[in-house]
């Protein structure tokens, strides 16, 4: 269980923010547990959120990736641990999908 204070939060670097955009489908996006970590909330309750508002996050906001994907994104990640563990594909969330995510996660 991750809990990160909301003071945590508001010291993550841009740096760090910025080394979690990937580039998937060609699109800029962030892993739900990346933004997760970043609105302090738990990886259970933010997926929680985008499944009981799946209307807020269409397509070009929020996708969950393909097996074939989240294997490629495992070999690139050189600690994989924090993702290499999960029964579910996560999700990728562009800007806009991050945005709205804060919105129904009820955070800044």
């Amino acid at each position: 269980m991750l809990k990160v204070s909301m003071a945590t939060s508001a010291s993550i670097s841009r740096q760090r923010i910025a080394a979690t955009i990937r580039l998937i489908r060609g699109q800029k996006v962030m892993l739900d547990s990346d933004l997760a970590i970043i609105y302090g909330v738990q990886l259970k309750r933010l997926n929680e959120q985008v499944r009981r508002n799946r209307e807020r996050f269409p397509s070009d906001f929020a996708f969950q990736l393909e097996p074939q994907e989240f294997e490629n994104l495992k070999s690139q990640i050189a600690t994989s641990s924090s993702h290499g563990g999960k029964r579910k594909l996560p999700w990728a969330f562009t800007e806009h999908g991050a945005i709205m995510l804060a919105s129904v996660l009820n955070r800044p």
